[in-house]
């Protein structure tokens, strides 16, 4: 079963439920969140039908905004408990701590953020929303003297993001300070099957441009780090699951590891894998269908599928739009352009950038030793993006 949501449902995701026959229920009043006419749409008292008499329950959610509509008609299931448990990151923190016992965080409310003695917090640190999505407020603290600009961008941020996301995704009323995580980040699409074993997916790298970006720009897979990591992320998963007991459950883990091979959690989002349908990526790089896996509860053959390396990087690109850009100002995106630097689009889809801060994202495939990435990375997206002059 699948619920779709706003903000974006691929056209890959779709056809995969159309051809697998699964019912799914549109949680939007958007009426061309799906585009295929000939997808199993059922209304939600057929839906919440299906679902008590389905064992298992294998849901699927493509975005967490359909989550209150969860908490207020799933009840009946485990899968509520579940998705608090990881998406509220101070609860996260608590359900691993006898795992990373030594790992430092503390709660702080919006209200409080201002009277927080910083100077009596080990620095660097990292400072985001208790429940949050897509780096929205998240931010790094080098210093005592960068904390009150640092607020100062939590609350503009907080400001634009008012009333775009529900608060069971997006949060502003509790914030977490936890102690920052040196080393390269990952991120993971897996599923728990009915035994309570993690499935992995896919594994994908999230490089940044500097030490203090926290952004999305960029994430990529490749052979190379599947063979290095399967194994390693495979235990991590399996530590959070015997710690949670969840079973039939798909999850998105964000995970650093540092310069001496320990792999520790940021996050682990719940009911979905990479958000905006871009875990669809796994197709192009190893012709996994994720969401076919997770429903047949079949794991991916990565003994035959990484025996013959093609020396390619696989990349999510986001075109995010700055902060400090009124979306209501924007004329016009200059797409020709934008994709002319990649040299291999595998394929590309446009977002409604007037009321999300992106406008596009892109799969690309480039060679391992190209120097795309770095370039992709430091890219100005303001330069194709045309707006009105705003008066002062």
């Amino acid at each position: 079963m699948i619920i779709l949501d706003q903000p974006y449902v691929s056209i890959f995701l779709q056809k995969t439920a159309r051809d697998m026959g699964i019912p799914v229920f549109n949680c939007s009043n958007d009426r061309e969140l799906i585009s295929l006419n000939d997808v199993k749409t059922v209304n939600k008292d057929a839906f919440i039908t299906i679902a008590k008499t389905k064992a298992p329950l294998l849901l699927y959610c493509n975005s967490e905004n359909s989550f209150q509509w969860i908490y207020r008609n799933l009840t009946f299931t485990g899968i509520p408990r579940a998705i608090e448990l990881f998406k509220d990151k101070v609860s996260f923190r608590t359900l691993v701590k006898g795992i990373y016992p030594h790992f430092l965080f503390e709660e702080v409310s919006y209200d409080q953020l201002l009277k927080v003695d910083v100077s009596k917090i080990k620095k660097p640190f990292i400072i985001k929303p208790a429940i949050g999505f897509f780096s929205m407020g998240v931010h790094k603290v080098n210093g005592d003297n960068e904390w009150e600009s640092v607020i100062g961008l939590i609350q503009n941020e907080m400001e634009k993001v008012k009333g775009l996301y529900p608060t069971e995704v997006m949060d502003s009323s509790k914030f977490i300070i936890e102690e920052y995580i040196e080393g390269v980040e990952y991120a993971i699409d897996a599923y728990f099957d009915s035994h309570g074993e993690p499935v992995i997916l896919n594994i994908l790298e999230h490089p940044f441009s500097s030490n203090g970006d926290v952004s999305d720009r960029i994430y990529f897979t490749s052979k190379e780090i599947m063979r290095k990591y399967l194994i390693t992320f495979g235990d991590v998963l399996t530590s959070i699951g015997k710690a949670s007991g969840i079973s039939n459950f798909p999850v998105h883990m964000e995970v650093r590891v540092d310069k001496n091979g320990n792999v520790i959690p940021v996050e682990v989002n719940p009911m979905r894998f990479a958000g905006w349908c871009t875990t669809d990526l796994a197709y192009y790089a190893y012709g996994i269908n994720v969401y076919e896996h997770y429903f047949q509860q079949k794991r991916p053959d990565w003994g035959k599928i990484l025996k013959i390396d093609d020396d390619k990087l696989y990349c999510i690109v986001v075109a995010d739009i700055p902060g400090d850009i009124n979306l209501k100002a924007i004329k016009e995106i200059y797409y020709e352009s934008y994709l002319s630097n990649f040299s291999n689009l595998l394929e590309f889809r446009k977002i409604n950038y007037k009321q999300y801060p992106v406008f596009a994202f892109s799969f690309i495939s480039v060679d391992r030793n190209s120097y795309e990435v770095d370039r992709i990375l430091k890219l100005d997206s303001r330069q194709y993006i045309d707006r009105m002059l705003e008066k002062s």
